[in-house]
């Protein structure tokens, strides 16, 4: 387990570099050629039936859970804008640079070496303490009021976007579903290397006393 950083400078150092790994996960996920993630595939089924971009879909979805996440106590912070603006980026760096992967045996490791660096990646820059994309902070919320564990919580997030791509037509793969059962329990393994505190899993109702006979 890795001890949150203490100093600003390791701070935006630990932030930068999770934010980085996360968009090579991203480009290995793209280039394994097995289809997009579910939160993609919910963006291409609304610009199939709204008429938008992909790219305002994309947007709007997340300006969108933003909002959702205020009532929560959810308050952007430099980590949110980082988010927003360092993944996307370091994709449309790599993409040039990662080769396709060559059949769907290296497409598979592809895919599932994405999701392992993806889940170790939101535990990095998560762990810097300087605030999380608008889905991630909204899950860990949610896994700590309700106190469920948090790949549960992201596994229901991410079957949700797929199944709403699906009702919209948006293209789904084997690397959709993969990503949609997958993600969760490599994001919670991930906060937890970087030393990230988890809510505890609610505990066991006690069992009704038997009714004393007349």
């Amino acid at each position: 387990m890795t001890a949150r950083p203490s100093s600003p400078a390791r701070r935006w150092a630990q932030l930068v570099f999770g934010l980085l790994g996360w968009g090579a996960a991203a480009a290995l996920m793209i280039r394994s050629g097995l289809g997009v993630g579910p939160w993609d595939a919910f963006h291409q089924g609304l610009h199939l039936r709204l008429g938008v971009g992909i790219g305002v879909a994309s947007v709007g979805v997340g300006l969108s859970v933003l909002l959702l996440s205020l009532p929560f106590g959810i308050r952007p912070g430099a980590g949110t804008l980082a988010n927003m603006v360092l993944i996307g980026a370091t994709i449309d760096v790599l993409l040039p640079v990662v080769p396709p992967a060559a059949g769907w045996g290296w497409g598979l490791a592809y895919h599932l070496g994405g999701i392992a660096l993806a889940g170790w990646m939101t535990g990095a820059y998560i762990g810097a303490g300087l605030g999380s994309g608008p889905r991630d902070g909204l899950v860990l919320e949610v896994a700590r009021r309700t106190a469920r564990p948090v790949r549960r919580v992201r596994t229901a997030f991410e079957l949700s976007a797929l199944a709403g791509g699906w009702a919209l037509g948006g293209r789904l793969g084997v690397g959709t579903v993969l990503f949609a059962v997958l993600v969760g329990p490599a994001m919670q393994w991930g906060l937890r290397r970087w030393g990230v505190g988890l809510p505890a899993p609610a505990p066991a109702a006690a069992p009704a006393p038997l009714a004393r006979a007349a």
